[in-house]
């Protein structure tokens, strides 16, 4: 499978607020479904966005070592139409850097 069938799959998000070592606060996103896939930030809207970013580069590690990648369910219907960097801010650089066809 692609990158993209697995941008597809609709992991469940988790989101908490939690105290770093130094005794700072940040909001912490995470998908419970990848373990280890999480972001950190000041906001949760940061956090998320993070998060997405990470997700992509998690599972391309994975796809790049031949490991398996978790699928707790199937990808979401719109799969197979492209991820749409327009909508998806992140994405771009995917696709600027041909990660990704923009369809």
């Amino acid at each position: 499978m692609e990158l993209d069938y697995y941008l597809s799959i609709p992991y469940v998000l988790a989101l908490e607020t939690v105290q770093l070592p130094d005794g700072e606060w940040v909001r912490r996103a995470e998908f419970p479904e990848l373990p280890g896939c999480h972001a950190d930030a000041y906001s949760a809207v940061d956090a998320v966005e993070r998060l997405a970013e990470e997700q992509v580069r998690y599972i391309q590690r994975l796809l790049d070592a031949g490991a398996p990648v978790p699928v707790p369910r199937p990808p979401l219907p719109s799969y197979g139409q492209g991820l749409n960097p327009g909508r998806l801010a992140f994405a771009r650089w995917l696709v600027q850097e041909g990660k990704l066809d923009e369809r």
